[in-house]
Order: C-alpha cells, then sequence, then structure tokens
C-alpha cells in the first residue's frame, strides 16, 4: 500500500513539473511572440526619446552659440551700448548674475543694447576686468563708443536691471547715434 501511495506521488510530482514547464512555455511564447501593443508601446517609447533627444540637442546647440556671441569682447564699441558682465564660471554668485541679467535683456533688442560675458578665466576676459579694475559679479556699462560709464556691483534682481538698463540705453545709446550723424 505505501508502494501505491508513493507511486501516485511520483505521478502527481511530475504532472505538475510537466504542467509547469508547459505553463512557462507558453509565457515564454507570449512574451517572444510580437504583438501589436508591444510594438506600439515600443514605437511610442522610442518616439518619445527621440523628440525629446532632438530638442534636447537644439536646447544646447543655440545655447552653445548664443554663449560664443557673449564671449565676444570684440564687439565693445561697435555703435550698440554694452552690458558687460565680468564672470567667474565656478562662481556661484557669478552664475545668478549671469540668470538675472539674461532674464533682464530679454526686454531689449539686439540692436538696442548687447549683453556680452569677460569669463576671467579666460585671457581676454580677465584682461578687460584688470584694465577696468574690477572683480567678478560686475556689470559693466559702455556706450556705443565703448566708453565705460557705469559699474554695477553685486547681484541685483532683473527687474532693477531691466530700469537700469533703460536709464543707460537713454542717456548713452539713441543720443550718441544721432550725434555721430
Amino acid at each position: 500500500m505505501k508502494r501505491n501511495i508513493h507511486k501516485n506521488n511520483a505521478r502527481k510530482n511530475v504532472k505538475r513539473s510537466t504542467t509547469r514547464t508547459a505553463n512557462a512555455n507558453n509565457h515564454a511564447e507570449t512574451e517572444t511572440t510580437p504583438t501589436r501593443r508591444r510594438f506600439l508601446e515600443f514605437a511610442r517609447s522610442w518616439g518619445v526619446l527621440t523628440v525629446a533627444a532632438t530638442g534636447g540637442g537644439w536646447y544646447l546647440v543655440d545655447n552653445f552659440v548664443s554663449t560664443l556671441q557673449e564671449l565676444d569682447l570684440s564687439k565693445i564699441g561697435n555703435g550698440i551700448p554694452a552690458v558687460v558682465q565680468i564672470h567667474d564660471p565656478e562662481c556661484p554668485r557669478c552664475r545668478e548674475l549671469q540668470k538675472q541679467a539674461r532674464e533682464a535683456m530679454e526686454s531689449f533688442d539686439s540692436n538696442e543694447l548687447q549683453y556680452l560675458v569677460a569669463n576671467i578665466r579666460q585671457d581676454k576676459g580677465r584682461e578687460l576686468a584688470e584694465t577696468q579694475r574690477v572683480g567678478h559679479v560686475t556689470l559693466l556699462l559702455f556706450d556705443g563708443n565703448g566708453k565705460r560709464q557705469g559699474i554695477l556691483v553685486g547681484v541685483n534682481p532683473s527687474k532693477q536691471l531691466v530700469s537700469t538698463f533703460r536709464r543707460h540705453i537713454k542717456r548713452h545709446g539713441r543720443k550718441e547715434k544721432s550725434a555721430q550723424k
């Protein structure tokens, strides 16, 4: 009788393992078989990733180009008044000032006022800071002829910078253009 019980239990165990194996195989086949839903999920994921990467790439290229233009200190004295930030990229206060100045510059056209950055980690930026006898976290206000007309030291909110820049343009911007003609 004990033998029969062992045989029956062995048969049940074999059936269970066979059923488990069959279920696992069916599940594996289901996972590897492409379905429309899986394809659409895959396409959507890659589509979102592609759009995000393209948008991020466009932003980086645009930001890089504008940063290169900001670093061109030869624009001082080109007939357009300039705001030049004496900037140390490793300084948190300098980065905050840059953020506020860029935000303020959104209120102006590029032919009305230009924003430039003198990076003191580069030779030209360091030379300008030494010539003007100023440290970083500073904005220099130049007229269209390249003559320094003002200095702002420290971080200022963008609203305050907008009003300061407007006064600078009224005093040194358009009048000089009409006087030159």
